[in-house]
This record gives C-alpha cells, structure tokens and sequence, in this order.
C-alpha cells in the first residue's frame, strides 16, 4: 500500500512540474484562440495572463476586421480533400502475401468508415492550425464489436479498435525539447472524467471534484465612436464530480523491457502495468498516440501555429484600419475652431452642426471656422495594401482562394493553374504532416487487430467488384502493415480536373478496342472516373453483370458455372478471361478447365445470338 502511495505521489508530482515548465505556451494557444474568434484587442502580460486592452479616449475606434478567421477555414477546406487514398503494400511477391495486402488494404478502409475517421482527421486539423499541433490515439476497446456471449449476465464482445483526437492541452511531455512522440522517455495523458465513468472503467469509486474547463461568452469589444461592439472571448468554467485522469506511458527499458503504464485518478492508483500494445515496427511496444503538426519547429516538441506568425500582422491591420477611420470621422463630421468664451459650447458639444444650425458667437470675437483637414493620406492605404499582402505571403493562402476571384480580368487558364498550384505548395508541409498521420493511423489500426483478433472474427469489407461482404479472418490474415499514399495531389484533384483527365484518355482512344469501339466495361470505368458512375440505370445493369461475373469466379472452385438467358455474354467473357490471366487467380486445374469451357459456351451463346439477329435482318 505504501508502495502504491508513492507511486501516486511521483505521478502528480511529475505532472504538475510539466504542466508548469509549459505554462507559456498555453498561453500562446490562449491567445491564438482569442485572435481566431474575434477577441483580437487581447495580449499576454508578464505574469502570463491574458488581458484586453481598453479605450484610451471615448471617441476611439476599436473595430476588429478579422482576416484570420477566413484564413484558416480556407485552409481547413483544403485540407479537408487529404483523406484517405492509403493502400497496403505485400510483404513479398508470394501471391498469398498479395492477397493479405488487398484484405488489408479493404479491411483498415472499411475500420476508417465505421469509426467516421474522415470527422476525425477535421477535428485534428483544426487543432493543428489553431494550436499548431494535435494528437491522435489508438486504442483497443473491450466493450466494442460483436457479443460473443455472456458471462454472469453481462455481455462479453470481441473488441475493437477506437480513435480519439486529443488536443495538445491533454499531452505533456517528459521535456519540451523533444522533436517527436518517439524521443520522449514518457507521455502523461491528462483528461477530465466524470467520477462515474471512472467506476465504470476502472472499478473505482472517487468523490469527484470541480474541474475547470475553457467556455466561450461575449464581452464588450470597444467598438467604435459612441458605440460598443460585441465579441467572443475565452472564460473559465467549471465541471463538477469531476477527477483528472492522468495515464503516464513509458517507453520499455532495461528494467521494464515491455515499457511502463501508471494511471493515478485523485489519489488513487488505478493500473500499473506494461505498455498494452504492440503498436510498432519489430513487433515492439509504444505509445499509442500519433502527433499532427501545422509547421514544425527544430528541437520542439510542439509545432507552430500560422496563427502565431498572422497576429502581428492582424494587430497592425486593426490599428491602421481604425486609424483611418477616425481620420474620416474628423473630415465627416467637422473640427470646429472657436475662441475661448465666444459660443455656447455646451449646445455645440450636445447637438453638433446640424444642417442649418445657427451659430451665436460673442459679438467682437473671431468667427467659428471648420478645421481643413484634407483629404486622407494615401500612406493609410498604401499601408493596408502591404497588411493585405503580409497576410497572403504568411499564410499561403492568396485573394483566389479566400474569394475565388482574382483582381485581373485579363488572366489565362495557364496562369490560374499556376496560381493554384503555388498555392499547393506553399501548403505542402502541413499537408505532408497530415498524410503522415494518416498513414500511422492506419500503421497502428492493422497492428491492434494483429495483436488482437487471435480468433475467427467478421468484418464487413467492400471488394474489387462493390459488393459489400462479409469475411472470416484472424490476425494472420494481416502479415503487412507498411501503408503508402496513391500518387495523387489530392489538394488540386478536383471533380472539374478529372473529368478532364476522362475525357483526355477518352479522345487519345486509350479505353477503346482495336475497332475503335468503347467495350461495356470501359464505359463502365470511364464514367466513374468522370464522377458518373450510377448516372444511368442501363450503367446499373451493367455493373450487376460484372458482379455476378465476378461471383463466378470466385466459385469455380466449388461448382460449375452456368449460363443464364439473360447473361450479357460481352461482359461475362471480359471478366471471365481477365480472371483466368490475372495473378489473382489461384485456381485449381480442375477449375480452370470449369471456367475455359464457360468461356466457350457464352462464345457460343454470342455467335448464335449474332447469327439470328443477321437471319432476322435478312
């Protein structure tokens, strides 16, 4: 027991002197938040805190003309297109080691659609670009999947793998000057639960407590002259029966070879074992999270926000924008210039110079003349037009994409194209970072069931020919998890871009035969890759005809077979032959023999059917 209290005590004391070696840069997230939802009058004190400036004189302009907001959300749809396109790579040329990649590759496709990992990869982007870096985690649930029975009257099921995206305020690292997961000796996760929900999971009943939480509310802006404007602005909230959950992981050493797990909730000990999964390469231990970073920086463990480098220049951006239009309040509204004692300036102050006011001055003193304050200086907008220009050059997104316009009317598809793909690269770092996640996202998803589906399990999977099936499969049915992208931009592979590739490969006659003819099933392809591919219900039929030609296939090994009068003979012949000549194939002599003389009977069928229509001509 006092083993166990001291453990205790070393966890939330390593904790507390990470939370506080990272205070400033919480404060950093702090603050970009504040910029991102409008709240942009907000800086950092010495003490840390974050403050908001306020009026200096009544009539000052304090407007907030938020371009970072449109920044980032232009960049989240970017970003949004980078999902998915992974495939497993075989482990070798044996042809059972290729059919393992394919089950695979349908298998972690098919995880990544059951648990929404699309929805996923959103939320971790947007705390990537808000905060400059995010993390996932991979587990492996016990109450998920299938109930395979019951024991004491509780359900037992076969487990299944589960992502959580985790913001970067849940992850403290051993030291701040880690370049990556990998290089830390531990990771302490820290999250908020409900005392219930711990019992629930650990088996421990806690009294609970409050715990704060960040909410957002509207507070008053400044605003303008005689005015007050609203924004948002970042407060402290509280949850109550709540405990911090805090699970330290540690990377195997020579004392604990399988590495260390200590999970301490309040000042209880509620684990304490090895790391739970073999999630790495050489079937080793590891942690069970992914980082996602916006912009890398060197010897850091966290990476840097856009927003970070956007805020001054929004700061400025702010200042000249109310500057000038104070400038323009003077010239709308008048400066007038009276001597001392000569008018009643109280009426003055009260109503101003209305249109067919009648000024009384003090006989014998000077006339109340308006000041001439010109016209305004062009260094405000020759100013703003650099701000303008600052936020394209830092932020990589230009007036194309935020407005999907361009201010030359006389511009080319050659130069737009151009312009697009510039803007493409400017993104590619983060993006690269993005596909790397994905791609050991997917790297953990096959190693979990490896490790995991020791026994016979389900899964719904689409095959080659659409069909959704279901498949019997264990943990050797994976022998590879090495993941690659598909050599596609997918930032700049629009709907519009493909099917002008179709139509490009249409016209270069690439899809159609030695006759010059487009074959059913290349019909079928080409209008997939236009976006077109159940356009038509005769396209529909078409695509059953390939399916049932695949099931064939795939039963010939059992049974024969056969023809049915409504068979389209082209299609199955195609498939038929295609099959026959593929690696895919692994069939028995007995069932190649079955399939060569199907081939030869839809032969025959295509000849009679040929010679009756040309008696019917006749």
């Amino acid at each position: 027991m006092e083993k166990k209290n001291k453990l205790v005590e070393e966890v939330l004391k390593d904790f507390e002197n990470r939370k506080e070696q990272r205070r400033n840069i919480e404060r950093n997230w702090l603050l970009n938040i504040n910029f991102l939802v409008g709240n942009q009058h907000s800086y950092i004190l010495p003490n840390g805190e974050i403050a908001t400036r306020t009026k200096d004189y009544y009539w000052q302009e304090r407007e907030v003309y938020n371009h970072i907001a449109p920044i980032i959300e232009t960049r989240l749809s970017k970003f949004a297109s980078l999902k998915g396109s992974t495939s497993v790579r075989p482990a070798s040329g044996d042809l059972n080691d290729i059919n393992c990649a394919k089950f695979a590759t349908r298998l972690l496709k098919s995880v990544e659609e059951h648990l929404d990992f699309s929805r996923l990869v959103d939320k971790a982007t947007f705390w990537s670009e808000l905060t400059g870096t995010a993390f996932y985690k991979i587990t492996w649930a016990d109450t998920k999947g299938r109930v395979i029975g019951y024991q004491d009257d509780k359900a037992i099921y076969e487990g299944d793998v589960e992502i959580s995206v985790c913001s970067p305020y849940e992850i403290y690292p051993d030291s701040l000057s880690c370049g990556d997961l990998d290089e830390c000796a531990s990771i302490i996760h820290a999250k908020a639960y409900p005392v219930s929900v711990i019992e629930n999971l650990w088996g421990v009943k806690l009294e609970g407590k409050e715990i704060n939480v960040m909410n957002l509310d509207n507070v008053d802006a400044g605003g303008g002259f005689k005015y007050v404007s609203r924004a948002t602005k970042l407060f402290t909230d509280t949850r109550r029966d709540h405990e911090l959950v805090i699970e330290r992981y540690s990377l195997p050493t020579h004392k604990y070879p399988n590495g260390r797990l200590v999970i301490v909730a309040g000042d209880k000990l509620l684990y304490e074992g090895d790391l739970p999964y073999i999630n790495k390469e050489e079937e080793r231990r590891g942690y069970p999270f992914i980082r996602q970073v916006c912009l890398s920086q060197p010897s850091s463990f966290y990476g840097n926000s856009i927003i970070d480098r956007l805020i001054p220049i929004q700061r400025a951006y702010n200042a000249i924008k109310n500057r000038k239009h104070e400038y323009l309040n003077r010239i709308a509204m008048g400066v007038l210039m009276v001597e001392d004692g000569s008018i009643d300036l109280d009426n003055i102050e009260e109503e101003g110079i209305a249109p067919g006011k009648v000024i009384v001055y003090r006989q014998g003193s000077n006339i109340p003349i308006m000041m001439n304050l010109g016209a305004v200086p062009s260094d405000f907008r020759d100013e703003e037009d650099r701000l303008l220009s600052g936020f394209i050059t830092v932020s990589g997104v230009s007036d194309f994409l935020t407005s999907s316009s361009i201010r030359s009317e006389n511009v080319s598809g050659v130069t737009l194209n151009l312009i697009i793909e510039q803007d493409n690269n400017r993104l590619s770092l983060t993006s690269d970072s993005i596909r790397n996640a994905i791609k050991e996202v997917g790297k953990h998803i096959l190693r979990l069931y490896r490790q995991f589906a020791t026994t016979k399990r389900l899964a719904r999977v689409a095959g080659e020919n659409g069909i959704v099936e279901k498949v019997a499969f264990t943990s050797s049915d994976i022998t590879s998890d090495d993941l690659v992208f598909d050599l596609t931009n997918e930032l700049s592979d629009t709907l519009a871009s493909r099917k002008n590739t179709a139509m490009e490969i249409y016209r270069m006659g690439l899809l159609t035969d030695q006759n010059g003819k487009l074959s059913d099933s290349s019909r079928l392809k080409l209008l997939e890759m236009m976006g077109l591919g159940n356009w038509e219900s005769v396209v529909n039929v078409e695509e059953l005809h390939q399916k049932k030609a695949y099931k064939e296939n795939e039963n010939a090994t059992s049974e024969t077979p056969k023809i049915d009068d409504f068979d389209n003979h082209s299609i199955h012949i195609e498939e038929h032959t295609r099959y026959l000549i593929s690696q895919e194939s692994n069939l028995t002599d007995d069932a190649r023999k079955k399939l060569s003389k199907h081939i030869r009977e839809h032969l025959q069928y295509q000849r009679l059917l040929k010679e009756a229509k040309e008696l019917t001509n006749a």
